[in-house]
Order: structure tokens, then C-alpha cells, then sequence
């Protein structure tokens, strides 16, 4: 069985939006963050530091929670550090993600 293309300009304008879409969608799945890689900074916690102050700080101060909820930077670290109760104690050593370009 033979295929013949019958309007030769609609078929190439067809295949030049499939392979530009393709290459969008590809584009799209890229991480801007490829080619750098998540570390760990420790920190102590000083006289009056809360889980609220240490995430505001880390939000204005460090690239890996920019544009990021404050909520969120708290809850994180909560979970990396396993504190459960929030509670934190003067000295406590926890540990801060951030990315090492």
C-alpha cells in the first residue's frame, strides 16, 4: 500500500509543529537545578531562635527556599531534623539544606 501526500505544504507545516511541541515539552521537564546539588549546612540554636525565626532567616538569606511559603521552610525543617513537639533548645545543632553550585 502506497501513501501519497496530497497537500505537501499542510504536511510539513504539520510536522514543523509536532517536533516544535515535542521540544517544548522537553524543554519544560528540565530542572533549572540540574547541575547543582542539594547539602547540608548545620546550625545552633541560639538564645530566642524559633522554628519561625530560622525559616525566615533561611527564606531571605538562602537560594534553596526562595519564593518558597515560610509555612513550608518550617515544616521542612521540622521533618529534616526530626522535631516533632517545635520545641527548640539554646545549642541544639540542626541542619539546613541548601545548594552547593
Amino acid at each position: 500500500m502506497k501513501i501519497t501526500i496530497v497537500n505537501k505544504t499542510k504536511f510539513i507545516r504539520s510536522v514543523i509543529i509536532l517536533v516544535a511541541l515535542i521540544f517544548l515539552i522537553l524543554l519544560g521537564m528540565t530542572n533549572t537545578y540540574s547541575k547543582t546539588e542539594v547539602a547540608y549546612k548545620e546550625n545552633y540554636i541560639l538564645d530566642g531562635d524559633t522554628l519561625w525565626s530560622v525559616a525566615e532567616e533561611q527564606t531571605n538569606t538562602n537560594e534553596y527556599y526562595k519564593n518558597k511559603d515560610i509555612r513550608e521552610v518550617v515544616y521542612e525543617i521540622k521533618k529534616i531534623n526530626n522535631i516533632e513537639d517545635g520545641k527548640l533548645e539554646i545549642g541544639q545543632k540542626i541542619v539546613i539544606p541548601y545548594y552547593n553550585i
